[in-house]
């Protein structure tokens, strides 16, 4: 049985560029697909439970996006990525911009 979920997609012009940025915070290629040899992207990666869509494909989402990624330790996203920690009401945070400009806000919930 498949488990429900919400998958994001973000739109990103280089998906190997994408890839290797989003693999220094713990995702990891799920899969990947081209129609045709030369036609664009689309690929899953994934870190545990949670997923993302990366497509070359133009029309499947918009540039400048926002996603919100609760982790364990913020603190070491941050340093991986040379990024202050802020302190929110609900969170430890961080955010991150990938290659492409889609915005990753990162946190740890309070405990």
């Amino acid at each position: 049985m498949v488990a429900e979920e919400v998958v994001p997609v973000l739109r990103v012009t280089d998906a190997a560029v994408a890839l290797r940025w989003y693999q220094r915070l713990g995702f990891a290629l799920e899969w990947e697909h081209r129609f045709e040899p030369s036609f664009p992207t689309f690929m899953e990666i994934g870190r545990g439970p949670i997923r993302l869509f990366l497509s070359e494909h133009t029309g499947d989402a918009r540039p400048d996006t926002l996603v919100y990624l609760r982790v364990r330790d913020v603190d070491a996203v941050a340093a991986e990525f040379g990024a202050a920690v802020e302190k929110a009401p609900w969170a430890r945070e961080t955010e991150l911009r990938d290659p492409d400009g889609n915005r990753l806000r990162v946190g740890t919930p309070k405990a």
